[in-house]
C-alpha cells in the first residue's frame, strides 16, 4: 500500500473515512467519474455524448456544406455557408470534449454506421398483408439522418399508386399519390430523428398491400400516450441534438404538430387516420392506404345512403347517427340498422357504446387486401347474392323467389311471423 501511495505521488488525494460504508460511497464516486471522463459511462443523452473512436477527420465537410445552404434557405440560420466545420459543430453542439458526439455522426458523418452499425434503415414491400419470404423488394439504406429520410421515402413513394394530372394549369403535370406524401415522411422522420441509437434494432419500413408500418426502436416519453398524440401536445424529443439541425431544414417543427398534420393529411386524402401502437420495444405508427377501391365498394352491394355516408366520412373524418339521418335523409331505425351493415361487413368502425357519443370512422382493421379487393371472409358468401333492395331481409326474400339461396331462407326462417 505505502508502494502505491508513493507511485501515485501528488495525484493521490488524502481523505479521511469514518467506516466501511463511508469508503464504499467515496469508492463508487470516483469510479464513476473516471468511467464518465473516459466515455465508459453514459451520463448524458446519447446524442450528447462522444462517439467513441470519432475524431473531425471522421465529419464530411460537403455534408455541412449542403446543410448550411438548407438551413440558410429555410430557417435563415445565422451562420454563413462558408462557417468551419469545426465553428458549424460549436453552434450546434455536437462537440464533447472536443471530439464528435454521435449526434454529429448521424447527422454529417462521412459513415455513420462504422461507428453505429444499426443506424441504417430497412424498407421492404410486400403484396399481401403479411410478412412472407422471399420478400419481393427489399433495401437496407445507410447515411446520415437527411440521407436516410430521402431514401426511404423515396423508396415508398415509389411503389405506391400515383395519379398523373393535366397541364392544363402549368407546364408540369400534378402528380397525385395514392398515400400524402407529408404524411409518410412525417412518419420516417419521426422514426429516425426519436429511435433509441442504444438499440440494437433498426428502423423498418414495411409497406404492405393495405398499410405502411414504419417501426420505431424505442418508446414513447412517459408524459404520451397513443390517445394523447391524437391531440395537441408538447414535442419531446428523444434525440434533442438530432431534433435541432431537422427543424433548421425544416425536416421537423419542434411544435409536437407532425403527428397531428398527418392525421389531417390522411382525412383530407380519404383514408383512415393513422394507427399508433407499442410492440415490445417497438414504437409502430401504421398509414392505412385505400382499401375500399371501386371494386371492393361493388362486391359489397351497398345502398345509396351507404355509399355518401362513405363519401363524408372519407370528408369529415367520422358521422354519427344523427348526421347520417340527416345526410340521407332517413328514420333513425334504417340510419341504426345500415350503419351496423357497414361494421359488419368492416368498412366502418363503431367507437362508443349508446347515446350520442357514439359515432363511426373508416374501418383500419379486419381482413383487408388492398388492391386485391378481397372482402372480409363473413361476408363473402352473402355478397356473391343479389342484394340490391334497401332493406336486408327483403333483398334476401327477393333471391327466394328467384331460386336464390337455401341456406339463406334457413337463416332468415326463425325471424319472420305467421299470423
Amino acid at each position: 500500500m505505502r508502494a502505491l501511495i508513493q507511485k501515485a505521488g501528488e495525484q493521490l488525494i488524502r481523505r479521511r473515512f469514518t467506516g466501511v460504508p463511508d469508503l464504499t460511497a467515496g469508492l463508487y464516486a470516483s469510479l464513476v467519474e473516471y468511467l464518465a471522463e473516459t466515455g465508459a459511462l453514459q451520463t448524458g443523452p446519447f446524442d450528447g455524448t462522444a462517439c467513441k473512436g470519432a475524431t473531425l477527420e471522421d465529419i464530411a465537410d460537403d455534408k455541412i456544406r449542403n446543410f448550411l445552404l438548407m438551413a440558410r434557405q429555410e430557417r435563415h440560420y445565422v451562420l454563413s455557408e462558408k462557417a468551419s466545420t469545426l465553428d458549424v459543430l460549436t453552434h450546434l453542439n455536437l462537440l464533447a470534449q472536443g471530439r464528435p458526439s454521435h449526434a454529429a455522426i448521424l447527422l454529417f458523418g462521412r459513415e455513420p454506421q462504422r461507428f453505429l452499425i444499426t443506424s441504417e434503415v430497412k424498407c421492404m414491400h410486400f403484396h399481401g398483408t403479411e410478412v412472407h419470404k422471399p420478400i419481393p423488394s427489399y433495401q437496407i439504406y445507410r447515411g446520415t439522418v437527411f440521407e436516410l429520410v430521402n431514401q426511404a421515402l423515396d423508396f415508398v413513394m415509389s411503389k405506391i399508386n400515383r395519379a398523373v394530372g393535366t397541364r392544363e394549369h402549368s407546364v408540369q403535370a400534378p402528380v397525385t399519390y395514392e398515400l400524402p406524401e407529408q404524411a409518410v415522411k412525417e412518419a420516417i422522420v419521426n422514426a429516425v430523428a426519436h429511435r433509441d441509437y442504444t438499440s440494437n434494432a433498426s428502423v423498418q419500413v414495411m409497406l404492405f398491400a393495405d398499410r405502411l408500418e414504419v417501426w420505431n426502436p424505442g418508446h414513447l416519453p412517459p408524459s404520451l400516450t397513443m390517445e394523447r398524440l391524437r391531440r395537441p401536445h408538447a414535442s419531446i424529443p428523444h434525440n434533442p441534438l438530432i431534433a435541432d439541425p431537422l427543424f433548421l431544414v425544416r425536416y421537423v417543427e419542434k411544435a409536437g404538430s407532425g403527428i397531428l398534420d398527418a392525421i389531417t393529411l390522411c382525412r383530407q386524402a380519404g383514408l383512415p387516420e393513422p394507427d399508433f401502437r407499442q410492440d415490445g420495444g417497438q414504437f409502430v405508427m401504421t398509414i392505412w392506404r385505400n382499401w375500399l377501391t371501386a371494386q371492393v365498394l361493388e362486391n359489397l352491394n351497398l345502398n345509396d345512403r351507404q355509399e355518401k355516408a362513405i363519401t363524408y366520412v372519407r370528408e369529415k373524418g367520422r358521422i354519427g347517427n344523427a348526421e347520417y339521418q340527416v345526410l340521407a335523409s332517413s328514420t333513425k331505425k334504417t340510419a341504426s340498422r345500415d350503419l351496423d351493415d357497414l361494421v359488419r361487413k368492416k368498412v366502418f368502425a363503431k367507437f362508443g357504446t349508446t347515446g350520442r357519443g357514439t359515432y363511426y370512422r373508416l374501418s383500419s382493421k379486419g381482413d383487408m387486401k388492398g388492391t386485391k379487393g378481397t372482402l372480409p371472409s363473413e361476408i363473402k358468401s352473402e355478397v356473391k347474392g343479389d342484394i340490391k333492395g334497401t332493406n336486408r331481409t327483403r333483398g334476401i326474400l327477393k333471391r327466394s323467389k328467384r331460386k336464390g339461396s337455401q341456406r339463406a331462407r334457413r337463416a332468415y326462417r326463425p325471424s319472420r311471423r305467421r299470423g
